[in-house]
């Protein structure tokens, strides 16, 4: 909750002012009961019309202020926790993006998703119905115990003994409904996870028929939200008819005391009447509060699954004094681009090296990588193979930093990755995932991701390269050719040559094709790599892929084997001394060219 109160710090004002304007309205709510009881022991007896209508008048102007008064307050409210709220929204997202690939990976998408929407929501309810009752209810609850004290001493009595029982009540429900509510918020995560994989998956379980399957698993998880919600719900259900039996209870007795009182000449009947709208008022503002309370219990428990997710540390950050534009260091891309010249013309010769690596993913029982050593120079081709699982896409992502090594080092530029900025290291690195993924906007928007200054000139000479600009001129929109979310109005072979380009457009020292092409036909897929080797220059390009045919051109080739270097070379290297690799070429490619080319 700490955190919540520094969001709100920079609302003072606005969460000073609703509560304050609350308990001006309660205040004027407060004098109403003695009005009508002045109507009633005063106008009425006498036929006072005009004194009657006087205070019918006060009563319209108490509602009008009370009610200008509720508005303020409203909208003090409002701007607090909306604004509060999306500040939060806003920081949880950026927190999101600092946290590595490892720590989104332990915590869950599902889970994230429900952080950012239902819980950060519930919390913005909160807040607003806190800054407008939380204080104004004791205050009206209190208010009205003393005004009765004003009205007979006697009879008020009966609101001294009736509201430490209902606040023994009301505060004992929220105790035990609290850590409920918090297994409800949990068991919604495992709900959002089953929908997020049935709509992601709907094809696939439409391919298998597994409707009825995932229907009954969906019925499951649902069916446990909804038992605990109800079990919650009654619990939480149990505030307004108990606050109105004892409520009740009360009003009866202060009508049997003070009806007595009053036949004994002691009291008149509009102070009775005063007495029992005062009870009537505490009665609304303690379902009010009761309320308030189940509110408070939900936000409470949303909140702190919200700051559960704060107090996860990135796994990946920069280091204290992080080298290249560090985040303390200010330096602008030139100056990056400077310094990494700087250590290019220093001798290092080595774009790429990786000294005696190992990685393990958190829970796994066998490293993906151990003890993987290469280096590459600057302008060379490198192909990465191997069977399914063997640690290909981990060993790229270790590049630019996606995770971290468990042991040894990789360098960039002769540096180690460790010791360089995040943000300069990935400013030099294009990379191109297995899975396309594009935004929903325009081909010029999404290429933009690549270099924001990018000119329509570079665009173009990247969708050139990436095999791209025939089928984006076919679409007659240009660069205003609209894509839709995940860029589901493409072919799969489009999004992955799209995703190429934008990689392209950054003018990458380093483009990584993590099997990127596996959509395209071979023709195209031959044509995309003679294109890259002959418009990149300097570029370093690490390609991996399941298809010899891709690799067979590279500089050099790593074939990887259960997160093991089996040995690395050329394309006719390898088919000579590599067993293994035979076998992945003979597996796709005839024997008369794996013998041609072996030659």
């Amino acid at each position: 909750m700490k955190r919540l109160l520094r969001y709100l710090a920079d609302y003072k004002k606005e969460s000073i002012l609703g509560p304050l304007f609350k308990m001006l309205e309660a205040s004027f709510e407060l004098f109403v009961p003695l009005v009508v009881a002045s109507m009633i022991d005063v106008g009425i007896p006498k036929g006072d019309a005009g004194y009657i209508l006087r205070m019918g008048g006060l009563l319209i102007l108490l509602g009008i202020v009370g009610l200008a008064c509720s508005l303020t307050a409203q909208y003090f409210a409002a701007k607090a926790s909306v604004e509060a709220s999306a500040n939060l929204r806003n920081d949880l997202l950026a927190h999101i993006f600092r946290l590595s690939y490892s720590d989104i990976d332990a915590v869950g998408t599902s889970t994230l998703i429900t952080r950012m929407t239902s819980d950060v929501n519930q919390v913005q309810t909160g807040i607003n119905m806190v800054l407008r009752l939380f204080l104004r209810s004791p205050f009206v609850v209190f208010g009205a115990m003393i005004m009765a004290f004003t009205v007979d001493v006697k009879a008020a009595m009966v609101f001294v003994a009736v509201i430490p029982l209902l606040s023994v009540v009301v505060f004992g429900i929220m105790l035990i409904s609290m850590p409920l509510y918090k297994k409800v918020q949990k068991q919604l995560d495992r709900v959002m996870l089953a929908t997020r994989e049935n709509l992601l998956g709907v094809r696939v379980i439409r391919a298998f028929n597994r409707q009825k399957g995932e229907t009954v698993r969906f019925e499951e998880e649902n069916g446990i939200l909804v038992r605990l919600q109800v079990f919650v719900g009654k619990i939480s259900a149990l505030l307004n008819p108990v606050t109105y039996i004892m409520i009740n209870l009360a009003t009866v007795a202060v009508i049997w005391t003070g009806a007595l009182q009053v036949d004994a000449g002691l009291l008149t009947q509009g102070k009775v009447v005063a007495l029992v709208n005062y009870m009537s008022q505490i009665l609304v503002e303690l379902i009010k509060l009761a309320n308030l309370i189940i509110i408070i219990s939900k936000s409470v428990a949303c909140m702190n699954r919200v700051d559960s997710v704060f107090e996860i540390e990135p796994g990946i950050r920069d280091e204290h004094g992080a080298a290249m534009g560090g985040t303390d260091s200010g330096a602008s891309l030139a100056d990056l681009k400077t310094d990494m010249a700087g250590v290019r013309e220093a001798g290092t010769e080595a774009v790429v090296e990786f000294r005696n690596v190992s990685f393990l993913y958190a829970g796994a029982k066998e490293p993906s990588l151990s003890q993987i050593s290469f280096s590459v120079k600057r302008g060379e081709t490198v192909g990465v193979i191997g069977g399914t699982g063997s640690g290909k896409s981990t060993l790229v992502n270790l590049i630019p930093r996606f995770y971290d090594a468990a042991s040894g080092q990789v360098l960039v530029d002769g540096m180690d990755v460790k010791d360089v900025s995040l943000s300069s290291l990935r400013e030099k690195i294009g990379v191109v995932p297995q899975k396309a993924v594009l935004f929903k906007g325009t081909l010029r928007e999404n290429m933009l991701w690549g270099r924001e200054d990018a000119t329509d000139e570079e665009i173009y000479q990247a969708l050139d390269i990436a095999q791209a600009r025939e089928f984006v001129e076919d679409k007659g929109q240009g660069l205003e050719l609209p894509i839709a979310q995940n860029g589901r109005n493409l072919s799969g072979g489009q999004r992955q040559r799209l995703t190429i380009a934008r990689a392209l457009v950054r003018e990458p020292q380093i483009l990584i094709l993590d099997d990127s092409a596996s959509a395209l036909d071979y023709a195209t897929d031959a044509r995309l790599r003679k294109a890259i080797r002959e418009n990149t220059g300097d570029t370093t390009v690490f390609l991996v892929s399941q298809r010899a045919a891709s690799v067979k051109n590279a500089d050099q080739i790593l074939v990887l084997d259960d997160g093991q270097i089996v040995d690395s070379g050329t394309h006719r290297d390898l088919l000579n001394r590599c067993q293994l690799y035979r076998e992945i070429c003979l597996s796709q490619l005839t024997k008369e060219e794996v013998e041609r080319d072996a030659q």
